[in-house]
């Protein structure tokens, strides 16, 4: 064979590799897109119970890592109110859990909410709590939502919050919203009434009680049988 023709089939054997390559690559970029799309993205909204606890981890190890994107969008110190020095819907993290475009919302927000200071604006915490609720309502993806009461306050050590008024005026409040906007409750605050030893500081969980509002909250998105995105 001359050179003419060695020449002429080393450069067809690199246009074939250079081929199967290529299509090797978009096989497995399809494959891996695919995949992705397959995902369940759910967005764990709250204040410090959220970002500063590990229940959306127990939440996610429940779910399945390899079926769900679970992401913390948690702020501490938050409020439902707008009126607040601190409403989680002025919080960038609210953005970001929108631009997630989440399948499934569980949003764990209130307790702050009953800092005394907050008594005179009650009356509008159902309405702030609707358009916190019919922002991901609205968004492309038509997310599945859960309102979800959250524990009781076993003590006042940090001065800061009531547990009588959350108990009496907050908890009442989620679920009217919920009533109100059509969600499904997760009523961990009873689930959790028991197990005032799993709060040292008595608001917030250790990693028993965070395990224990995992399950509760697991449970009840398997009940609405959560593994299907709403349309």
């Amino acid at each position: 064979m001359d050179k003419k023709k060695l020449r002429l089939l080393a450069i067809g054997l690199v246009i074939l590799l250079l081929a199967s390559g290529l299509t090797a690559f978009f096989i497995l970029a399809s494959g891996n897109e695919k995949s992705s799309s397959d995902v369940i993205r759910v967005a764990c909204i709250g204040d410090s119970l959220t970002q500063s606890t590990e229940y959306p981890y127990d939440l996610w190890m429940l779910l399945g890592t390899s079926n769900y994107n679970l992401r913390n969008f948690g702020a501490g110190g938050t409020t439902v109110l707008l009126s607040s020095e601190t409403p989680y819907m002025n919080m960038s993290v609210f953005q970001n859990a929108l631009d997630f475009q989440p399948n499934l919302v569980i949003i764990m927000l209130g307790t702050n909410d009953a800092q005394p200071s907050l008594e005179p604006y009650n009356a509008s915490f159902v309405g702030d709590y609707m358009k916190l609720v019919d922002a991901f309502q609205a968004l492309a993806s038509k997310p599945k939502i859960w309102a979800v009461l959250p524990p009781p306050l076993f003590s006042n050590q940090s001065g800061r919050i009531t547990p009588e008024y959350f108990k009496l005026t907050v908890i009442p409040g989620i679920e009217q919203a919920a009533n109100q906007t059509n969600l499904p409750v997760i009523n961990v605050y009873s689930a959790l009434v028991n197990y005032s030893s799993y709060f040292p500081d008595g608001e917030h969980p250790d990693s028993a009680g965070a395990k224990l509002i995992a399950d509760e909250i697991y449970r009840g998105i398997s009940m609405q049988n959560a593994t299907t995105p709403q349309p």
